[in-house]
């Protein structure tokens, strides 16, 4: 090998290094580690829940009944978007949903009244249901054991859930809602928080 090839080799791998370090990697179980459901379940929810709490907080009180228009598009495109949420309903949909999944995850019963949830405008009350529910949910997973995790629970919606599955699409459910908020966000001129870092 010659010098110049040696180089490029140190530079590239102190650089994976680096970048590695800065994504946290490492600083969780060893690979080829067994955890337990709801251990892994709960890592996910952890994740979705940081940044959909950021987001929630950074959009300002008054622009919660924010949602886009056809006005934001150029003349003759064709937009329809009477049934479009507000960033209010965003929130307190997936507020909602996160507790009909994990109730049906866990078969505890929320201390809300969770037809009430749409019918919250107030920042601070949308924000402290959407953090009640995450915490709820955190509630539910950790009721995930091996034995129980891949059986059947029975949902309105169709197709085959277990309650391990059912926990996943409560995390994947809530990421496509913090996508949506995410725009709603750029739109009105914010970083999102989980951006800016």
């Amino acid at each position: 090998m010659n010098l110049r090839t040696v180089a490029m080799c140190v530079v590239l791998g102190s650089s994976s290094l680096a970048a590695t370090a800065q994504m946290g990697a490492g600083s969780g179980p060893a690979p080829g580690t067994v955890v337990s459901p709801a251990k892994a379940a709960d890592a996910q929810l952890n994740i979705i829940e940081g940044e959909m709490m950021g987001a929630v907080k950074a959009m300002p009180a008054e622009k919660f009944g924010f949602a886009p228009s056809a006005a934001i598009f150029v003349p003759g495109q064709t937009t329809e978007f009477a049934t479009v949420r507000t960033f209010a309903q965003q929130a307190t949909h997936v507020a909602q949903a996160n507790y009909y999944f994990y109730m049906t995850v866990s078969g505890l019963k929320p201390d809300v009244d969770m037809a009430g949830l749409p019918k919250l405008t107030k920042k601070e009350d949308i924000v402290a249901a959407l953090a009640g529910s995450f915490a709820f949910a955190h509630k539910a997973i950790a009721t995930l054991t091996p034995a129980n995790s891949f059986e059947v629970v029975k949902l309105e919606e169709p197709g085959l859930f277990t309650r391990s599955t059912l926990a996943g699409f409560g995390v994947s459910h809530a990421f496509d809602h913090y996508g949506q908020m995410v725009e709603y966000l750029r739109m009105n001129g914010i970083v999102p928080p989980a951006s800016a870092k």
